[in-house]
């Protein structure tokens, strides 16, 4: 049986390793431990297919120690503790501590983790964690704390071409055909820096090629793909990353770059109502009173979404994003009520004026509930000046307008009413 064109090409040393030089290169940490001969458990955070398993087992191969691993996904505490009672037994005859890899270690459950804790502390094993997944979130703390975290990162073009020169130059079976890569453009985009997805890209083309000459071009990548496989994980971190930066491109009035990152969500296959929700949410944030419009026409979208579903549904979610991205801007409301929950938390159960109280018994109204209230409508333009704060923080400002056109209007009619106290 023939093995993957993956895994043929998984490289045994770092010299064969391609990427991530700050890690493996020349003086970088990861190689200097290697040189040095003792390694302490860390964890390896990135995408997928940038190296992560096979950085491990090159690790293991040149330490010549023991090398266990476990997945996450099939893997119960009974399993760990059985693998850490094997290494526990090999410890004997090994001057290093067994290596315990765990792939997609972010999925492992809390008294999974826990499980670990002795025998890392104690040296038992040397832990290797692969996650795709950012470690603060999903590794506990202490076992954090125990393990180096570094970062892999997306490889670059450059690495993906040579990794697709060493391929067809040097695998036992591509060799046998005649092969040529006239484009990488398609290869390139599919593959997203996932150096196993660029890998299976090249096997399954050149496999749909029933001759001992290949060319491959876009044209023929396209055809044989027949979709457009985006790197996205609806629960993972490309989902906070590119709702982070499609939100904060509506916050910076780009309109262009919203709406390219809604089509990435879109394309990735998002859940429409979670962004129809985080526009809502913008509208209200970001744009606030500069435009008191731009809430109305979120709802709208919000609600077009549920009524009409999918694909047509990108259309009123690409009217409100364009609308709020070109929206003038004001945070005044986020920031008052973020100002207000804090002088609240700081001042605690601060008592209500007592001519603010309702009175619905004669008791209450001997005590001087209400007494004192002056009906603003009564007064002309519907305004009176009185206390309407409790006493210790009646001079408190907690809404300070941001003078957009819109917002303007309500600054100048809290002076007219309010004279000095909302001049400053």
């Amino acid at each position: 049986m023939v093995k993957p064109l993956a895994e043929r090409l998984r490289p045994k040393t770092l010299d064969e390793y391609i990427g991530q030089k700050h890690l493996v290169g020349p003086d970088a940490v990861l190689r200097k431990m290697l040189d040095s001969g003792k390694v302490s458990s860390f964890i390896l955070w990135g995408p997928p297919g940038v190296g992560k398993t096979t950085l491990a087992l090159i690790i293991a191969n040149r330490l010549k120690v023991p090398f266990y691993t476990l997945s996450a996904v099939t893997s119960g505490v009974k399993d760990v503790r059985e693998v850490i009672d094997k290494a526990r037994r090999g410890t004997f005859f090994n001057n290093n501590n067994p290596i315990l890899f765990i792939d997609e270690i972010h999925r492992f459950s809390k008294s999974q983790q826990d499980s670990l804790l002795g025998a890392v502390e104690q040296g038992i094993v040397t832990l290797i964690g692969a996650t795709t997944e950012n470690p603060s979130f999903e590794v506990i703390r202490p076992l954090l704390s125990r393990c180096q975290l570094y970062v892999l990162k997306s490889l670059e073009k450059e690495d993906l071409l040579e990794l697709l020169d060493r391929a067809v130059k040097e695998d036992v079976e591509l060799k046998k055909k005649h092969i040529t890569i006239a484009e990488t453009g398609a290869m390139m985009r599919y593959s997203g820096g996932d150096a196993r997805k660029l890998l299976n890209i090249l096997e399954l083309v050149v496999d749909s090629v029933n001759d001992n000459e290949v060319v491959i071009t876009d044209e023929k990548v396209v055809e044989c793909l027949q979709q457009n496989p985006l790197a996205y994980d609806k629960d993972g971190e490309m989902h906070y990353d590119i709702i982070s930066a499609f939100i904060k491109s509506i916050r910076g009035s780009d309109p262009d770059a919203a709406l390219y990152w809604l089509a990435r969500m879109i394309e990735g296959g998002e859940d429409p109502v979670f962004i129809a929700r985080r526009l809502v949410i913008s509208a209200s944030e970001d744009v606030g009173l500069a435009n008191p419009n731009a809430l109305l026409l979120a709802n709208a979208a919000f609600d077009a979404v549920n009524k009409i579903g999918w694909p047509e549904g990108r259309i009123p979610l690409a009217e409100a994003t364009v609308y709020l991205a070109a929206s003038p801007k004001s945070n005044s409301a986020y920031c008052g009520i973020n100002d207000a929950l804090a002088l609240v938390r700081g001042t605690g159960n601060l008592p209500v004026p007592l001519h603010l109280r309702n009175a619905p018994t004669k008791l209450m109204a001997q005590l001087g509930y209400h007494d004192g209230y002056k009906y603003a409508h009564d007064y002309a333009g519907n305004f009176v000046e009185q206390q309407y704060l409790p006493d210790d923080v009646k001079h408190q400002r907690i809404w300070h307008a941001q003078h957009s056109p819109a917002e303007e209007k309500l600054y100048n009619r809290m002076v007219t009413c309010w004279g000095k106290r909302y001049e400053k």
